[in-house]
């Protein structure tokens, strides 16, 4: 199998983008740390070349939307490859408009496991779809903004571009 790649740029800097012929199985900012190891995974079941796809070439027309503020849902097709417990994260926070946060504690909730916010936490760090499954907008309890794989700075931007676009709720929001 052959995966795609392709090279982004955003107002938050660098993103690279993989995809098969079907979907995208990859978008995270360049300078993320885990990207090398990621990028490994995907490579053991596939060669990893530069090029363009349908996936690729959607990703970036919606990619330039949303950071335009024009978009507010990623329709760009995604295989989301990990755990049962990820996917089931990773699809709750599918859920999440744009400009609107929910707690970690909340995502738990949502998952079935109200004790197992550290667990969607996690899930949250392994995200490989930055920005288009969207973990920046899960926070903490206290209004915090919590972590964020590619960064606090990156995430405060996202989470006050949405607002800003698409508006939405940020009660009890400390930033």
């Amino acid at each position: 199998m052959t995966l795609a790649s392709a090279r982004f740029a955003t107002p938050l800097g660098p993103m690279l983008g993989v995809a098969t012929e079907a979907a995208l199985v990859l978008l995270e900012f360049e300078e993320r740390p885990e990207l090398a190891r990621e990028l490994d995974d995907l490579a053991r079941g596939a060669a990893i070349v530069e090029g363009a796809n349908e996936p690729l070439a959607r990703l970036e027309r919606e990619l330039s939307e949303y950071f335009a503020g024009e978009l507010h849902e990623f329709q760009t097709p995604v295989e989301l490859r990990g755990t049962a417990f990820q996917r089931s994260a990773w699809l709750e926070l599918l859920k999440i408009p744009a400009g609107a946060t929910i707690t970690y504690l909340q995502l738990a909730h949502a998952v079935g496991n109200p004790k197992s916010f550290r667990a969607v936490a996690q899930a949250n760090g392994a995200n490989r779809m930055a920005v288009v499954v969207p973990c920046h907008r899960v926070v903490n309890t206290n209004g915090g903004l919590g972590g964020y794989a590619a960064g606090l700075e990156r995430k405060r931007w996202l989470l006050q571009h949405e607002r800003t676009f698409f508006g939405g709720r940020a009660a009890g929001m400390l930033f």
